[in-house]
């Protein structure tokens, strides 16, 4: 009896899936929350220099704070005070006419910046001083937490493939745990963007495993909307994380908030089953008819498992059951080569395209919390088309009509005004919502294209380019300093690349997970 029909027989979706799901559920919810958390701690509030140190003397007499403002600091043109410079010294008969103080001489900030907490009452810009000639440090810190998921995709990806999907999970939680709270003692830049490496490296675990976890443990008929409830997992935290960043204004305390979770999952990770088709696929029959016989006995299908003897489960075993696989398996074959090929190109850019508009939540006039809500709640109806198109027109025309229409809304946005921030503010959520759309659908494409012995690698690759293409996004975003709409076009380039190459890999709708190579290398 193949797998495929013996998952069916026992209920491919009952309580013991659901159950799965439930407690997986948790793990992702921190996700989105801490992958989108720099949108809040690295914020840069309005600030300018810190002139207290001139009124030592009494030079300022009774001048009022705003008097003071107006002989100390130059104005830009809507009339705020300049971030970075201060007058060489004070400039009294500015209180008397209204001369223009753009030939007056200028010097750096002389004693730090005094920033406006209106918003926050502390961010990593306004803990560190990252502003003016550190202002990219803020950016860097997106950039070096992804660099950390990008390597901690490839690592648990092929670790889980070795030791197991629940073990890799388990550590994944208590490590993540460990130094995204140990982050928020940082008495040092350098001391936070390290462990906020690690927290990337180790938080990244959560998805891989457990997406993999939960699509082997379901029947072929409810593989899509496995993989769109898993993904709503992302939605939630998503508007969440505007919530809480919203009550929580201390980079300090959000983080910690956001952690949370983490406790409650290494609580529950003792009820998460191992997946059953790693363990067949690893030798382990004994095993892996322990954990169908729970499922059974659960989805009130025990009479099925007791019918079936451990043995029996070895048929399942290939010849290449005990052999360990690698990294380099992915190219060894041609067809493997070239599915390696196709989807980490599309991931590398899906990732790039999305990131690049879930990061940038401060360029279309809206409430920064606001905005981050609605790009959160786009999610929703986005993810419930694409749970009705994958079944209407599969998956390869979902994954290259989102990739195509994601691209034509970064386009459009490139040609209205930015002062028609409503128009752009419209257009960029539609965007976001094709780009989830296209992320969505790649996640349960790539799963269902890697052979089960394989798979936990081929997802931890396409993860690792998905991830350098977030570690790019911020430094995208750059680049509008050099011309407004640099990072708009940008991403509207790989979004219609990523359109191109989806059409090129075969469609897996309504057909049964590969096992092994063979099995990839046997179809067309």
């Amino acid at each position: 009896m193949k797998f495929e029909d013996l998952i069916t027989e026992i209920n491919g979706f009952g309580r013991f899936q659901k159950m799965i799901l439930c407690i997986s559920f948790v793990g992702r919810f921190i996700i989105p929350c801490h992958f989108l958390l720099s949108n809040f701690i690295a914020a840069i509030p309005s600030h300018h220099c810190d002139i207290s140190f001139l009124d030592a003397d009494g030079l300022f007499g009774n001048l009022t704070e705003e008097e003071r403002l107006i002989v100390s600091v130059p104005t830009q043109e809507d009339g705020s005070p300049v971030s970075c410079h201060m007058f060489s010294h004070p400039q009294f008969q500015l209180l008397i006419n209204s001369s223009s103080s753009s030939d007056l001489p200028v010097v750096e900030c002389q004693n730090g910046w005094h920033f406006d907490n209106s918003t926050f009452i502390s961010t990593l810009a306004t803990q560190w001083d990252l502003v003016c000639d550190n202002r990219g440090l803020n950016k860097a810190v997106a950039t070096i937490f992804f660099v950390g998921v990008m390597f901690g995709a490839a690592f648990f990806g092929g670790m889980s493939d070795r030791f197991g999907r629940k073990p890799m999970l388990l550590v994944s939680y208590i490590s993540g745990m460990a130094f995204a709270l140990a982050s928020v003692f940082s008495t040092s830049f350098t001391m936070f963007a390290v462990l906020r490496f690690f927290s990337g490296f180790t938080i990244t675990g959560i998805v891989i495993v457990s997406s993999v976890l939960n699509l082997e443990w379901v029947d072929i008929e409810h593989r899509r909307l496995v993989s769109i409830i898993d993904s709503m997992a992302w939605a939630v935290g998503s508007t969440s994380l505007a919530l809480i960043a919203y009550f929580i204004r201390d980079w300090r305390w959000l983080t910690v908030a956001v952690t949370s979770p983490l406790v409650l999952c290494t609580i529950l990770w003792w009820w998460v089953p191992e997946s059953a088709r790693w363990l067949i696929a690893n030798g382990d029959v004994e095993k892996a008819h322990y954990y169908l016989h729970k499922c059974a006995v659960m989805n009130r299908k025990a009479e099925v498992t007791s019918r079936i003897k451990p043995e029996a489960l070895a048929i399942s075993v290939s010849d290449q059951g005990k052999k360990k696989y690698t990294y380099l398996d992915l190219v060894r074959t041609p067809k493997m080569r070239k599915l390696a090929m196709l989807t980490g190109t599309v991931w590398f850019c899906v990732a790039t395209m999305t990131y690049g508009i879930s990061l940038n939540i401060t360029s279309f006039g809206l409430n920064m919390y606001l905005t981050q809500f609605v790009y959160g709640a786009i999610e929703v109806p986005s993810k419930l088309i694409v749970y009705y198109l994958l079944e209407k027109i599969g998956r390869r025309k979902t994954e290259a009509g989102a990739q195509l229409f994601a691209g034509i809304s970064l386009m459009i946005n490139i040609f209205i005004p930015k002062d028609q921030w409503i128009g752009r503010t419209v257009v960029a959520v539609l965007g976001k919502g094709f780009a989830v759309a296209a992320f969505c659908t790649i996640v349960l494409y790539s799963s269902e294209l890697y052979p089960t012995v394989l798979r936990q690698n081929g997802m931890g690759y396409n993860s690792f380019l998905a991830r350098l293409g977030v570690s790019v996004a911020p430094l995208v975003l750059l680049l509008d300093t050099f011309w407004g709409q640099f990072s708009q076009t940008i991403l509207c380039s790989v979004a219609l690349i990523a359109s191109v190459v989806a059409w090129n890999l075969p469609e897996t709708r309504d057909r049964c997970l590969p096992e092994t190579i063979e099995d990839v290398e046997g179809t067309g």
